[in-house]
């Protein structure tokens, strides 16, 4: 047993598995990528958790972030609009 314990203690080492250490170089542990990869993604949540955690607005802020989202419909809106009239009546909308 002695030669068969000093050739196994070669191949896998002394209390370490060589072959786990050498195969670790060229790929990664999926155990340990997995949990770097579970930290990571908790670190995003709270990051964007205390980004988005606003406290609440009063009626001004309210009514002022309605007001501001009406521009770009509008223009929307109002590009629709002159398509329609220029194939509607094309003399009066080159005119204008």
């Amino acid at each position: 047993m002695g030669m068969i314990d000093t050739a196994l203690a070669l191949v896998f080492g002394d209390g370490r598995n060589v072959v786990r250490d050498t195969v670790e170089v060229f790929r990664a542990n999926a155990e340990k990528t997995a949990g770097r990869d579970a930290t990571a993604r908790e670190q995003a949540m709270v990051q964007f958790g205390a980004e988005f955690a606003v406290p609440r607005k009063g009626r001004f802020d309210r009514f002022m972030d309605g007001l501001n989202r009406l521009p770009r419909p509008a223009l929307a809106l109002g590009t629709l609009g002159l398509f329609i009239a220029a194939m509607v009546d094309p003399v009066w909308f080159a005119s204008r």
